[in-house]
């Protein structure tokens, strides 16, 4: 059990320092806003966590397998949620840039508000905690596992979870980086805009065109 448990901490690490939405939402609040707030987003996305996680361990590869709809139905639904977030935060760097040129005060958009529904729901939204836990993670915690070692692994993964994104927001609190992006406020949201425009782009397509494997 122990070299399992070593396993599934390994490749959750991995996969959580791999730059994603769950990152670039994190580093975003946490920089933009107060520790409290940031606090809060990774509450909610390591609530997430514990969905998929939960989901994965009760089989939800079997389920996505036998109705293909609903795995492209997630996909879909995920990729529309990280659109609207692209949306949000463009206008916040447009906000930010005409505020600069004008001398004024930004109008900040709904994305710095409910901190812990939109980190969960950026979670549940994440393609890559999807194929994740749907793929790699089912793989590793198989049927043979039993229900006091798969209760021990999902207490891991939540746990990984939260520390790692605790970390994120700690370092992108820090009053050096937080005047940095209060300087750069436009290039900043301008790029996690585009970065979640991608995501939930490629989600989006891929959820109505592609052949979806699990």
């Amino acid at each position: 059990m122990f070299l399992l448990l070593i396993s599934i901490a390994t490749t959750q690490l991995v996969a959580l320092a791999s730059p994603g939405p769950d990152f670039f939402f994190v580093s975003q609040v946490a920089a933009s806003s107060t520790r409290r707030q940031s606090f809060r987003a990774v509450c909610g996305i390591t609530l997430g966590v514990f969905v998929w996680a939960l989901l994965a361990i009760l089989g939800l590869n079997i389920v996505l397998k036998q109705f293909p709809i609903l795995h492209r139905g997630i996909m879909i639904l995920g990729g529309s949620y990280l659109l609207y977030l692209a949306y949000l935060l463009i206008q916040s760097a447009i906000s930010a840039h005409q505020a600069k040129n004008t001398s004024s005060e930004p109008k900040l958009p709904t994305v710095r508000s409910q901190f812990f529904l939109k980190g969960l729901l950026t979670n549940l939204s994440n393609t890559k905690a999807l194929i994740y836990f749907v793929s790699v993670f089912s793989a590793i915690v198989t049927g043979s596992v039993d229900i006091g070692t798969k209760s021990i692994i999902l207490g891991l993964i939540v746990v990984e979870t939260f520390l790692w994104f605790l970390f994120v927001a700690y370092i992108f609190s820090l009053p050096k980086v937080k005047a940095k992006y209060q300087e750069y406020t436009q290039y900043v949201d301008g790029a996690a805009g585009i970065c979640f425009l991608f995501f939930g782009g490629w989600l989006v397509y891929t959820g109505l065109f592609s052949h979806l494997n699990i």
